[in-house]
């Protein structure tokens, strides 16, 4: 919703003019703050921004002005009333039957996965499907900035953010729930997405026994995803060496996979490649699938 200039909505990958328009700003605030006020949020002058999550899971995301310049712009991100297994990411020709069952051996076999790809690309979905593999009789601990994974496993631990009150504190970021989540004796740690200083932490989780972790990064191939993966961890505000960092890296990510979405809206697994833990310049990946 883009202020009172419309009202998009995607169906199949593609943005449809629904032809709803308000009458004026005052209308759109109103409708947000009636959907952020019972998830304890507040959107002002001084809040202009705010994300939830509603109680059919769906994410939630407002802004308004003076941050907008369009007036109030509201964004709903729904969610499918089942999560999707790696069968239906095959029947919907995300990736072949052969990728999919290459990628859940891998899994099942603790192997490291990171899925990378642009925005709306169907990182998370796909992360998802991957967990199906993970064993029941495995703890796992899932960390996200607004919880979107449906794992079916029983023994699970789902952790999620929590922004700073209205006083400006209170605020637990993915870093502090990497840390609890070592405490709770997880055999893997699932971080939905990472983004920041965070990717340290995640490493070195993995490097501590934790292997077979999932994670997702925005990136725009697999090598670009590691050197993401990279930068943020230089950003994790300890001072390690660069040769430090990628050591780390090569320790702990085994697979990358790569999605993207074309202009016809399909979202589709381009590159599978794994990751020599020997020294390479500085990574070397070996086709899996492309």
């Amino acid at each position: 919703m883009n202020g009172h200039r419309g009202v998009w909505v995607e169906r199949d990958g593609r943005l449809e003019d629904t032809g709803i328009r308000f009458a004026d700003s005052e209308e759109i605030l109103v409708l947000i703050e009636r959907l952020v006020a019972p998830l304890g949020r507040r959107i002002d002058l001084a809040s202009p921004l705010v994300d939830g999550r509603l109680p059919d899971g769906s994410r939630v995301h407002a802004v308004i002005p003076p941050i907008s310049l369009v007036g109030p712009a509201l964004t709903i991100r729904r969610f499918a009333t089942r999560p999707l297994s790696p069968d239906d990411l095959v029947r919907t020709g995300t990736l072949s039957h052969e990728a999919m069952d290459y990628l859940v051996q891998a899994v099942r076999d603790r192997r490291t996965v990171l899925v990378s790809g642009g925005t709306s690309s169907g990182k998370t979905t796909t992360l998802n499907a991957l967990a199906f593999a993970i064993s029941d009789r495995e703890r796992i601990v899932t960390i996200e900035d607004a919880a979107e994974l449906r794992l079916p496993q029983p023994n699970l631990v789902a952790l999620e953010t929590r922004p700073p009150s209205v006083e400006g504190v209170g605020a637990i970021d993915v870093r502090a729930l990497l840390r609890a989540a070592l405490r709770m004796r997880p055999d893997r740690i699932v971080v939905g997405e990472v983004r920041g200083g965070e990717a340290l932490d995640m490493l070195q989780a993995m490097n501590t026994g934790h292997r077979g972790s999932l994670t997702t990064a925005h990136a725009n191939s697999a090598r670009h995803a590691l050197m993401r993966i990279e930068t943020m961890a230089l950003m994790g505000g300890i001072d390690l060496p660069l040769e430090a960092i990628r050591e780390q890296i090569r320790r702990a990510i085994e697979i990358v996979v790569h999605q993207e979405r074309d202009e016809t809206g399909v979202r589709r697994v381009v590159e599978i490649a794994e990751l020599a833990a020997d020294r390479g310049a500085p990574y070397e990946l070996t086709p899996v699938v492309r």
